[in-house]
């Protein structure tokens, strides 16, 4: 029953996110708009589609308890030794300054979840499970602060 609990706040997180993003989309959008090459606006939509499917795959694992996979998959898929699978150093030319650090911050907040969730592993219990989700919602929160701030065309 746990896991379901856990499963549910972690859905409930992605949604909360993508109605915060996308829930304003009838009224003016007053975000600034940046301007990318075709190309680098086709590659920057497909790295966030990655990171909502490593968020998604994150909270799979979760909801099994297993902390070690998910912070395996957010290393590799959002951790600061992604960067170069993501291409970050090409993106960030064509970013304004503060949207490259909320970037930076997200890549930063999912090095720190690994070691949260890896300290899990090793220390079960309630109040690892709470500092997982509250290293989760590091990453997330940068998602949010940038979705929320910046469109791109």
């Amino acid at each position: 029953m746990r896991h379901f609990r856990n499963l549910f706040v972690g859905l409930m997180v992605v949604t909360a996110s993508w109605s915060l993003v996308h829930g304003s989309a009838a009224a003016e959008d007053d975000r600034e708009l940046v301007e990318l090459p075709k190309m680098m606006q086709d590659h920057m939509l497909g790295n966030m589609r990655n990171h909502l499917v490593a968020l998604n795959e994150m909270l799979g694992e979760l909801a099994e308890g297993n902390t070690g996979k998910a912070a395996d998959i957010a290393e590799s898929q959002l951790g600061m030794s992604s960067l170069s699978l993501h291409g970050a150093e090409q993106l960030g030319k064509f970013m304004p300054k503060a949207m490259a650090e909320i970037g930076t911050r997200m890549h930063h907040a999912a090095s720190r979840f690994v070691i949260v969730a890896e300290n899990a592993e090793l220390n079960p219990g309630k109040a690892a499970q709470h500092e997982v989700y509250k290293a989760l919602q590091g990453i997330t929160e940068n998602c949010v602060a940038c979705h929320t701030s910046y469109r791109i065309r």
